[in-house]
């Protein structure tokens, strides 16, 4: 998303501008049956896989190095409850699968409007990949083939609930597993 806010107001102002993206675009959110339970369905079909492999990969000895080199946000309880939920997942599937995704493949076609929204969506991360110290290039590929993925789930399903749910494990799962490493690391330490 575009300018970073102190993390005390991130969630509501981005939660809010991805909501008003979606009705002043008439995106179809597929909130209500039977797109819902499409969605439902969709949505945790793509994220067993997902949680299945960041447990695999923060098994892997660098990958908990990094995780526990990490700097993760303070207040974790509100970061795992209101920050990636409302923050992150809501406001992003409102803002680039929605209301830009619609709003692409109404302009060009659905799969040259998903490519788009799936690119504004790898190069909306460069800001992030820069104050996190990570690679500009992969994270910007690695968050457009999400976002592609994401955009897949989202028309296959008529559901913006599908992607919701993909996104929300994998943040969820990386952000549960790097606190659960930090926090081994730091009573390993204090041994």
């Amino acid at each position: 998303m575009a300018p970073r806010l102190p993390s005390r107001w991130h969630p509501i102002p981005h939660a809010v501008v991805g909501a008003a993206l979606a009705v002043l675009t008439s995106a179809p959110l597929g909130l209500r049956p039977p797109q819902l339970w499409s969605g439902v369905r969709f949505g945790l079909a793509a994220a067993a896989p997902v949680a299945l492999g960041v447990a695999v990969a923060t098994a892997l000895p660098q990958v908990r190095e990094e995780m526990a080199e990490r700097d993760l946000p303070d207040g974790p309880l509100r970061w795992l409850l209101l920050g990636i939920p409302l923050g992150t997942v809501w406001s992003e599937e409102a803002a680039f699968r929605a209301a830009l995704g619609t709003v692409a493949a109404e302009a060009f076609e659905p799969r040259a409007g998903r490519l788009l929204q799936s690119a504004a969506f790898g190069l909306s991360h460069i800001a992030d990949a820069r104050s996190t110290g990570e690679h500009v290039v992969p994270t910007v590929l690695v968050t457009g083939l999400a976002g592609w993925v994401f955009g897949w789930l989202y028309e296959r399903s008529g559901s913006l609930i599908a992607p919701m749910l993909a996104h929300l494990t994998v943040n969820e799962a990386g952000a549960v597993a790097a606190l659960a490493v930090q926090n081994t690391h730091v009573r390993a330490i204090s041994l």
